[in-house]
Order: structure tokens, then sequence, then C-alpha cells
């Protein structure tokens, strides 16, 4: 909330597109219910998309473990329609706001060419529940979340026998993903960051500012003065999720968080329809959501990676034009000063904080353009929009 080198020698796999732990315990697949009911009346529609999506593929994958991490126990999911793809970790945004309940609207055309990972963290989601809240409310801090993540991506390449995986980090997930490629360069074929949050407090400074300045600009008096009154946030006073929430909540009308809507309620409508979550697992979502990030927000206040220059692992940044959650300028100023073995800049001129949403295809032609470093004698071309950065190797004077 680091990419290729030489994209030239990268990008879409078109010519491909025809072409166990031991503390690991299956969990419930959570199979959707064929009839409606008052307490579940999608269960009817969750039960057609999950055919729809069912991995049939002699060779593929699709189950749902609960895994210990850093002692606590942690619901993953794991699609994909040949277990010998390159494995792709999908680390959620939040605090505690997890996208395994979103996935089946953008996810499915990645799993013919990953097996992807999706990660309720500690105290998010379905992850939720398998805690005492009161007992995990000490551990929810950010060397903890890199942690289990560095733990994850350890008990899945001994899982699926291979050497490194791709990580994908969305949001407040992309601080933890850049925090494992700097401390872990060796797990990674490359760092995709989604929504990249460099600096915390310059993140909600900067976004905030552009918020009330759209405000002012639209004549919309009620916002101009909610924003104003939450000074001296986030320079001073308490770094509250409520104070991030008050803002955001006029820059999610204005498009932030989808570039061209007003609200982003088809994205969170969507896990009414998950094959993945019953309502129960929803109810636990938000109650999980708000316990995770009411504890951690005021925790990350400081977090920051504007002092980190160099990396040992490409890095992909996926970038909405339209994104104040996360102002993309932010990051795309930090990826020009990094030295790394690649950096790539792709560009969603339609999206806010949801690309992966908002411009599918264009994502899946990113993640694509990354998909050599680990089948390096696979075909590859760059998709135009994603701009071959040439200072890789530069350091910052």
């Amino acid at each position: 909330m680091q990419v290729l080198s030489r994209l030239s020698a990268f990008g879409l796999l078109i010519a491909a597109l025809c072409g166990q732990s031991a503390v690991a315990q299956q969990a419930p697949s959570r199979p959707a219910a064929s009839s409606s009911t008052p307490d579940d009346p999608f269960g009817p529609a969750r039960a057609i998309i999950a055919d729809v999506q069912r991995i049939v593929a002699p060779n593929g994958i699709d189950e749902t473990l609960t895994l210990t991490l850093g002692g606590a126990r942690q619901v993953v999911n794991i699609r994909g329609a040949d277990r010998r793809n390159p494995v792709l970790i999908y680390i959620h945004g939040g605090p505690g706001s997890v996208e395994m309940p979103m996935a089946w609207t953008f996810q499915h055309p990645w799993e013919d060419f990953f097996t992807v990972v999706q990660w309720d963290q500690r105290g998010a989601g379905r992850s939720y529940p398998l805690n005492d809240a009161a007992t995990i409310a000490a551990t929810l801090t950010f060397d903890r979340y890199l942690d289990d993540a560095i733990e994850l991506i350890e008990q899945l390449r001994t899982r699926f026998g291979q050497p490194k995986v791709f990580l994908l980090g969305h949001s407040f997930g992309s601080t933890v993903g850049l925090a494992v490629a700097e401390k872990r360069p060796d797990l990674l074929y490359a760092y995709i960051g989604m929504g990249q949050l460099i600096d915390t407090r310059e993140n909600e400074r900067v976004g905030m500012a552009r918020t009330l300045a759209a405000a002012r600009q639209r004549k919309d008096a009620e916002a101009v003065r909610a924003i104003e009154a939450l000074r001296p946030y986030p320079d001073a006073g308490p770094f509250t999720i409520d104070k991030a929430d008050a803002w955001r909540a006029y820059a999610n009308r204005y498009g932030s968080l989808a570039g061209y809507r007003s609200d982003a309620n088809f994205y969170f409508d969507s896990t009414k329809l998950s094959p993945l979550y019953t309502p129960a697992d929803r109810k636990a979502w938000n109650e999980g959501s708000a316990f995770t990030v009411t504890t951690l927000w005021p925790r990350i206040a400081d977090l920051s990676f504007s002092a980190l220059h160099h990396l040992d692992v490409p890095v992909m940044l996926l970038l909405g034009e339209r994104d104040n959650t996360t102002p993309s300028d932010i990051a795309e100023r930090w990826l020009a000063h990094l030295a790394a073995p690649g950096r790539t800049a792709c560009r969603f001129a339609y999206s806010g904080h949801l690309p992966m949403i908002e411009e599918p295809g264009k994502t899946l032609l990113a993640l694509l353009s990354v998909r050599p470093r680990a089948r390096p004698a696979e075909p590859a071309t760059v998709p135009t929009y994603c701009e071959q950065l040439g200072l890789a190797g530069r350091r910052k004077p």
C-alpha cells in the first residue's frame, strides 16, 4: 500500500495462449448451494458461477487449505489449470480487506498461466474466526504480516516443488509484498505492485489534498468542510482509519476507487456471488476487516519505502491513472529512481484503484509479460502500454 529487466525480452506469451506442507489442512471448499433460501438468496447463482469456473483440466488444482503461519491459522485458496505453472500469490489490501471473495470476477483467465493463490491474512476473512481475536490483536504488526508472507511462500515452494514465486501486492498488500522483495529476493521471480503504497503519511497527504481540490472544483461544499475538518491529519494528531475513511468517502465519489464510477458497489456486491464465501463467511469478513484495520492502521502510520533505492528482483507497477486512494505518481516517482534488474510502469488510463477488475484484459497482458521470468524459453512481446524504463541498475545519487 520492482519488475523486469529489459522488457524487450519479455511480454505476452501469445504463442502460449493455446499451448505439501505438514501443517496444511484441507479447509471446506464452500461448494455453492443449489437452491435459494431466505438466508441465502444467492445460492443458485453461486452454484452456476462455481460450475462455470470449475477446474477440469487433468493437471489442474482447486484447493482451499488452512495453513499455520506464525502460529495463526489462515485460509488460502489455490487455483490453476496446470499445477506445473508458476505460482502467483495475491496479497490483498486493507488492512483486512480480503479479495478472495471478489477473485471470481477477474482471476479465472490468470489461472491458465499461473497457479494463483488467494490468502486471507491473519485477522481477516475466513481466517478471522479461526483464531481468538483478543489473542491475535497483539500480533497484528507489519513485521508479522511480512513474516507470514515469507512463511507462506516457503510452504508453497515445497508444496509445488518450485524454486521461486511471483508476488502481487495490492494496496496495503503492496507494502507487504515490497518488504518481501527487499528482505527475501531469492524467493521471487518478480514483484508486482498494484495500487502501490510507498509512504503512508505521504499517501494520505497527497490523496487528501487532491480530493479536497476536486471537491472545490465541483463546488461540493459538504466535502470541502468535511475534509478540512480532518486537519491536522495526517501530519499530526490521531492516525485512525476513521480519518482515512472520511476523506476517501469523497475520493471514491469522484472516481478514486473505481475510475469512472461514483462508488465501487459492483466490486463489493460481487462477494455475494462468490463460490468461496457463504453468507456466514461474508459476516466474518466484515467483522474481521473492521477489527484488523482499526488495530493495524495506527501501527503503519510511519511505514515508508521512500529510502529504498535498490532491489535485487524485477519490479512491475500497475498504476491506475485516476487512483487517489494510493496516488500512482508517488509510486511512479519512486520507481524512476529504483535500481533493479528490471523496472516497468504499466498505466491504466480508465482505472482507479482496481485495474484488475476495471481493465482486466490489460492486467492479464501485464502479468503475461512477466511470466517469462519463470519460463525464459517461451516467446514474448511487450504490451505497448507497459513502458520500459531505461535506468535499470542506476542508483539514486
